[in-house]
This record gives structure tokens, sequence and C-alpha cells, in this order.
């Protein structure tokens, strides 16, 4: 495979309303992920580490601060022509609509990508959490002289409800789609898949969102009609007419798609061997800081991933992900949390003044107790605060934070006075 014969394009997603409050003020690429990271540099570092150096990312909503991260992030040699760019969307005085899904986004910046030599489209979502080898996709796909190729995922029946569901022939050809299946509808969709996923049950091959097309195969289905979407148009209309290819994953893969999986995917990686492991050999490209090391005094910590630049003196903390910059004081208890940090230290003077009015600092204060929550950037949490999420709790949004399937989930710049209770 050549490398400079395939154009990336990531797809940044709606409103991004299931992950509300965190996509308030940012776009879903944009949220931050595992205490370093943005979730946009998931699908770029896939690339990268498979050596897929031009790069498209389409956005539409709330992109200020995930162009700030991507202008201040991937720098490449200007002897090269890799790049990361942002196409947000425009209009022109032929195209008067915003974006209208996944197929009419790729659409609308079909002017920009024309303007660069490849000959195939690799089209990446946003919001998922995995590693992955672009390349052997790429090989594959040309090896079986492809259309179209599908990076699926074996599911057993009950996930396969909730995906598009693919049927592969022995040659892996994709012969049939169906979106959605419910549990009746899902019986005879069973395909060939790895030993492994067999002896689990996972018989069943889900679109993963991930397509690579042909050049001119892509650009003949969208120009010229009003197709919207790949899931649910482009792709079901193409079977029986391209040849589509199933390229199979078996790898760990999540779809991050509302509140309850953003938080099991972030506190994963606090697992004794994370199913999706920040230690691979193959890095995840973020924005270099020049933060100084994380200082911890008198604390008990257990499944715990700490990032630069913290400064903590709690009493425990278990199974929680704590972001940069993050300040937590002594007597504090922290379990079942993705602590997302701050984007700035308090001056000695500023810690000063707020102790003297009794404001809180940012961070987190003393002798709190912190259950089942994210805490989003910025936030100013007191002294003897308690923030218990669990099922005991109504769906709700409130001034200072929203509660969604048992997780409470602090806004960012939230400040949350001493001695409050929530939950």
């Amino acid at each position: 495979m050549v490398p400079s014969k395939v154009i990336s394009i990531i797809l940044g997603g709606g409103q991004g309303s299931r992950l509300y409050p965190l996509t308030a003020t940012r776009s879903k690429p944009a949220v931050p992920i595992a205490g370093k990271y943005r979730l946009v540099d998931i699908p770029i570092s896939n690339c990268i580490n498979s050596n897929l150096k031009r790069i498209f990312v389409l956005t539409q909503f709330n992109s200020a601060s995930l162009n700030k991260h991507i202008k201040n992030t991937y720098h490449f040699s200007v002897f090269s022509d890799a790049f990361v760019d942002i196409l947000a969307a425009e209009q022109t005085p032929l195209n008067t609509t915003w974006y209208q899904g996944t197929a009419d986004a790729v659409r609308q910046s079909l002017h920009h990508v024309k303007q660069h030599d490849f000959e195939y489209v690799l089209i990446l979502s946003g919001d998922q959490l995995y590693q992955m080898d672009f390349e052997a996709m790429v090989d594959s796909h040309v090896e079986k002289g492809a259309d179209i190729s599908i990076a699926t995922i074996p599911v057993n029946a009950k996930d396969g409800t909730s995906f598009g569901i693919l049927k592969a022939d022995e040659n892996l050809s994709i012969t049939a789609f169906t979106e959605k299946p419910n549990a009746e509808k899902i019986i005879g969709w069973e395909s060939e898949v790895g030993e492994e996923m067999a002896k689990q049950g996972r018989h069943y091959l889900a679109s993963m969102g991930i397509y690579l097309f042909n050049k001119d195969v892509l650009i003949s289905m969208l120009e010229g009609n009003e197709r919207h979407d790949f899931g649910k148009e482009i792709i079901p209309q193409a079977v029986g007419v391209n040849k589509i290819v199933s390229y199979q994953y078996e790898g760990y893969w999540t779809d991050i798609g509302n509140i309850d999986s953003f938080f099991e995917a972030n506190l994963g990686i606090t697992d004794e061997v994370p199913e999706f492991n920040l230690f691979s050999p193959c890095p995840i490209f973020s924005r270099a800081r020049m933060l100084p090391p994380s200082k911890i005094s008198g604390t008990k910590l257990n499944n715990t991933v700490i990032a630069d630049g913290c400064i903590i003196n709690a009493e425990e903390i278990s199974r929680a992900v704590i972001g940069i910059r993050t300040r937590i004081g002594a007597g504090t208890k922290i379990s079942n949390c993705y602590v997302m940090g701050s984007d700035y230290y308090q001056t000695l003077e500023e810690i000063e003044g707020l102790k003297q009015t009794h404001k809180p600092l940012t961070g987190i204060g003393e002798n709190c107790t912190i259950n089942n929550a994210i805490l989003d950037k910025n936030c100013f949490i007191g002294n003897n605060v308690v923030i218990n999420g669990g099922p005991h709790l109504q769906d709700g949004d409130f001034d200072t934070h929203t509660c969604k399937d048992g997780i409470i989930v602090i806004k960012k710049k939230a400040i949350i006075a001493d001695g409050t209770v929530i939950g």
C-alpha cells in the first residue's frame, strides 16, 4: 500500500446531545478522555500510526476548542505533504445548508478534498475508542479488488440489535445489510467469524462506521443526489451493486455515544489489564504540555490513572482517572470517577484571596466524598462536599450538574459551595 494514495476524513458528528453537558461548549471530538487526550486524538493517532498522514476533520458545532487543539497539536515537517486540517461546515452560493448527515458532510467537503492527489478515501468517526491498523485494511481492500471496504466487528445477538448488521459470504463479500434488527429479525444474519469470536457467541458482523472507498466510487455515490447518510442510505443502496468487502476487526472497540459509554470507557482504562491499552507501542498523540510531574502526599491509590501536573493530598482514590493539573485536598475520598482537571493553575495570591473569602479553589477541596461522577474541566469543588451517583438518582439537568443513568456530571466551571450534598 502506498500511503500517499489515501485521504482520511474524520467525521466530527452532530450536536452530541447524548453527551451533554460535556458537549455544551465543545464539539464531541474535543471532549477530553483518559485525563490528557481528546476524543479526536484516537482516530488521528490510528491514522498516523498506520502511516496515513493526510487527514481532514469535518466539524459543525462548537468547533472553536477543537480547532485550537488541532492547531496546537499536529505539526509536520514543511518538507512533508502531511496535514491535519479542519473543514468546518460552510454556506456557499451553491449550498446554503449545514451538514445534513455523514454522507452530506463529505459531499459538501469534496471540493476541498479533490484538490489533492489520491485513489482511496478512508472515512472515520470522531467518537470511537479503538486501536486499529488502517494500513492492513487498505492492503486488504486493494488485494480483493473492492469498491468499498467496511470495518466490521463480531457481536452477539443481543448487542447486534444496536448496530447495522452485515451479511458476508465465504469470500468476505457483503451480500446484505440491515439497520438495527430486532431480536427476531437478526436470526439468520450470522456470518463466518474467527474461532475466538465464535466461542464467545459473536456470530454477527456489526458495522463500525469505518469505510474505505475507491475515489471514483465515492464521488459517483455522492454527487448529483441528496442521500445524506452512509449507514442508512449509501451503504444499503450499494449492496448488490458495488463490490463491498468486510474487513473484520477483533480487537477492543467502543462507540462513545452517550454519558454511560463514555464513563465506562474511561474507567476501563484503570483495569489491571485494560482492553484499551494506553501503554501500547503505538502511541496516542496529543498536545505536548510542559507540565511538572504530579505530586502525591499521603494518598492511598488503587486502580487509578493520574495525568501530569497534579497536586494530590487526598485520603483515598480508587478506580478513577485524574486529569491534568487536578488539585485534591486532604481527607477527600474519590471512587469510580473521571476528573478532567484544569486548564490553568491558580497563583498563591489567588488561592489566599479565595480562602479568606471562603470561596472554593479550582479542583476538589478537603474532606469530600465523590463517587460515580464525572467532573468536567475547571470545576471549583469546596470542602466537605458529597457527590454520590448511583441507580437511586433520577435523570435531570440542574444549574451545576446533570444526572444521567446514575452518573453525576459536574458541569464545566461549576462552583460547588462548601458542605453541598448532591445525590
